[in-house]
C-alpha cells in the first residue's frame, strides 16, 4: 500500500474553494476558527455518473471514487494481504486529486513522533500526535485505524488522526497494532488494548492528562476502540470518556440490508469482509465471539457513545444495529448517518464536505467530554 501521509488542518476551510455540501442528513453547518463554512471544502468535479450500486453519491464522494478505480488495482479479494498491501487507497486517491487541482497543504498545527512500545510477544509502534500551541496537559485521544485487522497503516489514516488532535485542541496517539494473517485473533484486540495502558501509564510524561481519555476508531479500528472500553471496563481501569465509533464492525451477519444494497460498492465490498474475516479469524466460528459480533457482548456500563455512518457501505447496518443495543443496555448513544457518502469518507475532509462536518461533529462530541 503507498504510503502517503495525507495532511491537513481546520486552516483548509479557509481555502478558496466553494462546492455547496450535498449532506442529507440536515445537520447543522460548523466552522472552523477562521469562520469558514465546513461546508465549503471542496471544488472536485467527478467525471463520469454514478455506479448503480451509488446512484445517492455525492460529486466530491464520486470524484475519489473515481480516481481511485483509475488505477487499475486488482480486487482485494482476489489477492494475497501482501499483494493487497501494495494497492493504492482511498488515501491515495484524495492525494492525487489534491495535487491534481493545487490544491495548498496548510502546515500541520500538531507536532508528530513515535514511540514503539512492548506488547505481548512483540513490540507495536504509536505515533502521538501533540498540538504546538497550549502548554498541556492536553486531553487524550487513543485512535485505531480501519483496514479489516489486515491492511492500511498509521500513513493511510494519517488525516483523521491528525485532524482529530487539531480540531479538538487534545494529543492523539494512534496505534499500529499487528495485522493478520500473520497475527491471528485475538492479537489486534490484546494489542489495541495494551496501547490504551501504555497511554494511561506514560501520556503525562508527554504533556497528556491520562484523566481526559477517549476512544476512536474507524471500521475494524472502531470495533477495537470498543473492545478497548470493555476491558477497561472489565479490569476497572480508567475507562474512557467517551467513544467515537466510525462505521465500526460490530457483527457478523452478512445478509443485513446494507450487505446486500452495497454488496460491490467501493472502496469496500462484501467480497472483501469476507476476505477480512477469513484473514483474521482461526475459524469462522469465532466470529460469533463478542469481541468481533459486538451486538452480543456486554455493554453496560460504557461511556457515552457517537456512532458515524456512511450510507453508501456494507457496514451501514452494523452501525445501527449497535447503537441500537448499546441505548438498549443504558449506554447514552448519539448517531449520525451521512447520505451520498461510501466507507472511508472520514478523513476526505480536504475533497469531501461530509467528511469535515463528520470531523467536526466528532471533535465537538470529545470537546464537550473532555470538560
Amino acid at each position: 500500500m503507498k504510503n502517503k501521509i495525507f495532511t491537513w488542518s481546520i486552516a483548509m476551510c479557509a481555502l478558496t474553494i466553494t462546492a455547496s455540501c450535498n449532506n442529507k442528513n440536515e445537520s447543522k453547518q460548523t466552522s472552523d476558527s477562521s469562520g469558514a463554512d465546513s461546508s465549503k471544502v471542496s471544488f472536485v468535479k467527478p467525471v463520469g455518473t454514478a455506479p448503480n450500486w451509488g446512484k445517492t453519491m455525492t460529486p466530491e464522494m464520486l470524484a475519489v471514487i473515481e480516481k481511485l478505480s483509475s488505477y487499475g488495482d486488482k480486487p482485494i479479494e482476489n489477492l494475497t494481504p501482501a499483494e493487497a498491501r501494495k494497492n493504492h487507497t482511498p488515501t491515495d486517491a484524495v492525494m492525487d486529486i489534491v495535487k491534481e487541482n493545487k490544491i495548498n497543504m496548510p502546515a500541520p498545527k500538531v507536532d508528530t513522533t513515535g514511540t514503539n512500545i512492548n506488547v505481548a510477544g512483540g513490540k507495536i509502534h504509536l505515533r502521538i500526535y501533540t498540538p504546538k500551541t497550549g502548554n498541556g496537559p492536553f486531553p487524550v485521544i487513543v485512535y485505531y485505524h480501519g483496514g479489516g485487522f489486515v491492511i492500511a497503516d498509521l500513513d493511510v489514516y494519517n488525516a483523521s488522526a491528525q485532524g482529530l488532535s487539531e480540531k479538538t485542541g487534545a494529543i492523539v496517539v494512534s496505534v499500529a497494532y499487528r495485522l493478520a494473517p500473520e497475527n491471528k485473533f485475538p492479537t489486534a484486540h490484546n494489542d489495541a488494548f495494551a496501547a490504551y495502558q501504555w497511554v494511561l501509564n506514560n501520556i503525562a510524561g508527554k504533556k497528556g492528562n491520562p484523566k481526559k481519555i477517549a476512544v476512536v476508531g474507524e471500521s475494524a479500528g472502531g470495533n477495537l476502540a470498543a473492545n478497548v472500553s470493555i476491558m477497561a471496563r472489565d479490569r476497572k481501569i480508567i475507562v474512557p470518556l467517551h467513544q467515537i465509533l466510525v462505521y465500526p464492525i460490530a457483527q457478523s451477519d452478512m445478509s443485513t440490508k446494507s450487505y446486500q444494497q452495497y454488496a460491490a460498492s467501493k472502496p469496500l465490498n462484501k467480497p472483501m469482509m469476507e476476505w477480512f474475516t477469513k484473514h483474521y479469524l482461526n475459524n469462522m466460528d469465532e466470529a460469533k465471539d463478542p469481541r468481533i459480533s459486538l451486538i452480543n457482548a456486554n455493554l453496560k456500563g460504557l461511556p457515552a457513545t457517537t456512532i458515524i455512518t456512511a450510507e453508501i457501505d456494507p457496514l451501514n447496518e452494523d452501525g445501527k444495529m449497535l447503537a441500537a443495543k448499546l441505548s438498549a443496555a443504558g449506554v447514552k448513544v448519539e448517531s449520525k448517518n451521512y447520505a451520498g457518502v461510501t466507507h472511508e469518507f472520514f478523513g476526505m475532509a480536504i475533497i469531501v464536505p461530509e467528511a469535515m462536518d463528520a470531523q467536526f461533529f466528532a471533535a465537538d462530541k470529545l470537546r464537550s467530554a473532555f470538560k
